[in-house]
């Protein structure tokens, strides 16, 4: 009866030495061939940037080449997809954007769960939207926008990079907290859409920093207002949503995050989210981000599912009330 039970603890042990051995091996042996980065997004914009500007610091780190595979297509939604179904051992990566939480809302079928079919492991940059108007328009304020937006409703036009974009969305969520009605006029681009602005067509943009700020300098445009929780080392001057209409916990940007298919092991996840973070803290990082209107964050992955998660259920109530519509 003891010899029974003898070697069913002899068993017992065994069986959690392999799973300790397990786990090192996943920490100590990993990586043990070059990893794959997906970018769903077109070559040479900015997710694209991002990642390679961080993937040449993840090779430092992990010892192992990282190697950028751009596969654009569907909204991101095809080789996010990808990434989803690869092999959950560290040596598939995805640097999702904004998108990857919008998509849910906006489209009627996904082929995978944007939250638990990946593992998260940080948000790896952030950068602010800015409202801008013409100078020559005598708007102010964001507050002088919003009272004019409610003298004349459903007779101010604004420009976005496209149907469902972050700028698109974040004015929909100005509207949605002040109770204006604006008139969406989208286009295949920001810089088509600022183009415009300055020509008058329009009357309002929210953008990224990085195509706007070169207006606001020259003269040509005013910015309001940045989407941003706090005011950005990017443009200090520039208020926040917050601050300029007493909108508490107003947050829109353009943001880019590093996952990992689900069930990668978390000693795995661990050690991504501490060489991404160190590369993200470094000077020669964090400067180069700064040149293109963006910071770097590197959150744990713990926060970075509570961002998914808030990020998801704010923008997939804009999209419902607003009743954004795909790209046809």
């Amino acid at each position: 009866m003891s010899h029974k039970r003898q070697g069913g603890s002899w068993t017992g042990w065994i069986g959690l030495l392999w799973g300790f051995s397990a786990l090192a091996g996943a920490r100590d042996d990993y990586p043990q061939r070059p990893i794959r980065l997906i970018v769903p997004f077109a070559t040479g914009g900015a997710a694209d940037i991002v990642a390679r500007l961080i993937s040449n610091k993840l090779t430092e780190g992990l010892g192992q080449s990282v190697v950028v595979d751009v596969r654009p297509g569907a909204g991101s939604v095809l080789g996010t997809d990808l990434a989803a179904h690869s092999a959950p051992d560290g040596h598939t990566l995805v640097m999702v954007a904004n998108a990857h939480v919008i998509n849910p809302g906006l489209l009627n079928k996904m082929p995978y769960d944007a939250i638990k079919d990946f593992s998260p492991i940080t948000l790896a940059v952030d950068s602010p939207l800015v409202f801008v108007v013409p100078a020559s328009q005598g708007l102010h304020q964001l507050t002088d926008l919003i009272a004019l937006a409610k003298s004349k409703p459903a007779q101010i036009t604004y420009g976005s990079a496209g149907q469902g974009t972050s700028g698109h969305l974040a004015i929909e969520l100005l509207s949605f907290k002040t109770g204006i009605k604006l008139i969406h006029v989208p286009y295949k681009g920001a810089g088509q859409a600022l183009v415009d602005l300055i020509g008058g067509q329009i009357q309002l943009v929210c953008t990224s920093s990085l195509p706007a700020l070169p207006g606001v300098r020259s003269g040509q445009l005013r910015a309001l207002a940045l989407t941003s929780a706090q005011r950005s080392p990017i443009a200090p001057d520039i208020p926040t949503v917050a601050e300029a209409a007493g909108l508490p916990g107003f947050r829109a940007s353009t943001w880019y995050a590093l996952l990992a298919p689900a069930k990668t092991p978390k000693p795995i996840i661990n050690k991504l989210y501490e060489v991404t973070s160190q590369a993200l803290k470094s000077q020669s990082v964090s400067s180069k981000l700064l040149q293109q209107g963006a910071q770097g964050i590197g959150n744990t992955p713990e926060e970075l599912l509570q961002f998914l998660q808030t990020e998801m259920q704010t923008l997939g109530q804009v999209i419902r009330v607003a009743n954004v519509k795909p790209n046809t």
